[in-house]
């Protein structure tokens, strides 16, 4: 059974959807829980975990500064001498076909989604290295896969996340620390809440399962990834799809 007492976990994007899932599932299994997002946007997801009885800290994090992820890292090292666990969630979309979009739009997404995951992971990297274990996990999507039209920027960071793991746990493989992805299909968050209910049903009938997915679905996996039981798993990337994608 997953048993995640006494470590620390630094999960980007907790606020909602799949970051608060995860955060709140780490928690459950005795982690000491970093929920980061922008702002106090994190605050209801570490109040969720110690109400009942979990541990967890917001942390003002926005991973498209350095000097702010450099900053929550080095407070929670000098608070808790480690970090274990880091779940590389946080993300935007600022969907429109390639023709029509902007610049800024392509740089937006690619620095939330692919160097936010850079920044985050080679912040807690020495402190791993230096104690021979860790877990990262970046949150990819089928979208990186497959493609799909009007999210070229989306598709391409998200599939970035995944060539970004496959070489970092190569390197650091030797040191005791995994790197997988995680790559979620159609999940029901509040991304997905902007398709229409006609093409939300349009999109559960082309899944083998017959419905979307859940946030803690996404969760799961994360946590068997960042568990003990998963320490010979690593360059991986596990679909968690419902069958949309094979």
């Amino acid at each position: 059974m997953m048993d995640f007492s006494g470590k620390v976990a630094l999960v980007t994007g907790a606020s909602r959807g799949i970051g608060a899932a995860v955060a709140k599932t780490l928690a459950v299994h005795g982690a000491i829980v970093l929920a980061g997002a922008r702002g106090h946007n994190a605050d209801w997801t570490a109040g969720e975990i110690t109400a009942t009885g979990g541990k967890a800290e917001a942390v003002e994090l926005d991973v498209t500064t350095p000097a702010i992820v450099e900053s929550v890292v080095a407070a929670a090292l000098a608070k808790h001498g480690r970090i274990d666990i880091l779940v590389n969630n946080a993300g935007i979309a600022r969907d429109q076909l390639l023709m029509r979009m902007k610049r800024d739009d392509w740089d937006a997404v690619m620095a939330t989604n692919l160097t936010g995951a850079y920044t985050c992971s080679q912040a807690v990297l020495r402190s791993m290295i230096k104690r021979r274990a860790g877990r990262i996990i970046n949150i990819s999507s089928v979208v990186g896969q497959m493609g799909n039209a009007g999210q070229v920027n989306y598709a391409a960071s998200k599939a970035g996340l995944i060539g970004m793991a496959k070489a970092l746990a190569r390197e650091v493989a030797s040191r005791g620390i995994t790197v997988n992805v995680v790559a979620p299909g159609l999940i029901d968050t509040d991304m997905t809440k902007a398709i229409s209910s006609g093409s939300s049903e349009v999109w559960a009938s082309q899944i083998p399962v017959g419905r979307l997915g859940t946030p803690q679905d996404v969760a799961w996996t994360v946590c068997f990834l960042a568990s003990d039981e998963a320490a010979y798993i690593t360059g991986q990337v596990v679909a968690v799809n419902g069958g949309m994608y094979t």
